[in-house]
């Protein structure tokens, strides 16, 4: 068993913010930074800590995408005239049942969510995340955190991502007295908790985050305990900003003359709204659509795209992105047909977006956003 145990803890939306204004484990975990999140969501995110590459190499942005060649969703065409009522098929409940079944006819093993995609579009897109991005081979030709640590001579941990908090800081703990070296835990139950309280120092909020230092402390008694010495470095993906506003974009859009499939593709994430051009008038009269929202977010330049590493010359994520105003969700979405109280994935800029990296120990200056961060594990992996 080797003396030194390195631990990375992924906190699922702990941003600057809330980290600032709770003084969050100031004293176990002193070193500390904001950091630069990487434009989109969790879906985005992750695959970038767990492979050091951007959106524009690893092709993650919104779950869904319009992309009706690559579909592997066509056979469920038949689908849609039977999900009568709509108002039974669009329940959460019954989506999250029907996802697992898509799920496992299918054979996807990352995480997959119907969320409020609507069936009839179904067929006309693709998925991202067909594959569990922790496991072996999970980004395919793209190394991921699972294909280094399993060419390395230590005995690590990375946590089960479809388990509780509680489930994996258990388990962690168990693998640091069986004799893990490296441990990467992940936990996801905070970003549901802030999305229905974005408000800072709300009393359920600050209960969760007293209950994650609860089980940091737990980790570093377990390493005393066993004569190791332990460097915990705490890393999260983005903030949580609360709900002001929200914008109908996606019925101005299908009351134009357009028609979805044949003029234009679009997806309606929350924040985002991503659209292909499929006939020769469908750019202006959607440009012309969206123009009177235009206070409320507005369209990404080619510059944009590349700053925050989305820009492909295929148009994977589609021929234009309109990104909208922090604060402000597109309601209904393809994500929801509610708003949330809180929100992710606006421009990493807002100060609400901002993530996180707190350490027992010094940070190496060059750690600046969230792709920077397997860069900094493979450096520790490497020297254990």
């Amino acid at each position: 068993m080797k003396e030194n145990v390195e631990i990375f803890l992924f906190v699922d939306a702990l941003g600057w913010e809330l980290v600032s204004k709770t003084n969050f484990m100031e004293k176990e975990l002193p070193y500390r930074r904001k950091i630069e999140m990487q434009f989109g969501y969790s879906s985005t995110a992750i695959p970038t800590i767990l492979s050091g590459r951007r959106p524009a190499e690893h092709g993650h942005l919104g779950l869904f995408r319009f992309a009706p060649e690559k579909s592997p969703f066509k056979r469920l065409g038949w689908l849609a005239p039977l999900m009568k009522p709509a108002s039974l098929w669009n329940r959460g409940r019954v989506r999250h049942w029907l996802s697992k079944i898509i799920a496992r006819l299918y054979g996807f093993t990352g995480y997959f969510q119907l969320y409020q995609m609507p069936f009839k579009k179904l067929p006309l897109m693709d998925y991202c995340e067909k594959q569990d991005l922790f496991a072996l081979h999970g980004m395919g030709e793209i190394e991921n955190l699972r294909d280094l640590l399993s060419r390395q001579n230590i005995p690590f941990h990375i946590s089960n991502w479809h388990e509780s908090d509680q489930t994996n800081f258990d388990a962690a703990r168990r693998a640091v007295q069986e004799g893990a070296s490296f441990l990467f835990i992940y936990t996801a139950e905070l970003d549901g908790l802030l999305h229905q309280y974005p408000v800072l120092l709300h009393d359920v909020i600050r209960k969760k985050l007293e209950w994650y230092q609860e089980q940091v402390e737990a980790i570093f008694k377990v390493c005393c305990e066993c004569g190791r010495k332990l460097r915990l470095t705490l890393i999260s993906d983005h903030g949580m900003t609360p709900l002001t506003q929200t914008i109908d974009l996606k019925t101005a859009i299908e009351k134009t003359p357009l028609v979805f499939g044949k003029d234009y593709g679009a997806c309606y994430d929350s924040t985002l709204f991503r659209v292909t051009f499929l006939s020769p008038t469908a750019e202006g009269v959607i440009r012309d659509a969206v123009k009177p929202f235009e206070t409320k977010g507005h369209w990404l330049s080619v510059e944009e795209e590349k700053h925050y590493g989305i820009y492909r010359p295929d148009r994977l994520f589609g021929d234009a992105i309109f990104l909208m105003n922090p604060g402000i969700q597109i309601v209904p979405s393809d994500m929801g047909s509610r708003p949330l109280n809180g929100m992710h994935g606006f421009a990493p800029e807002d100060k609400d977006s901002q993530a996180v990296i707190l350490s027992n120990d010094e940070i190496p200056p060059e750690i600046h956003c969230v792709a920077d961060f397997f860069c900094l594990m493979k450096q520790r992996i490497l020297a254990l």
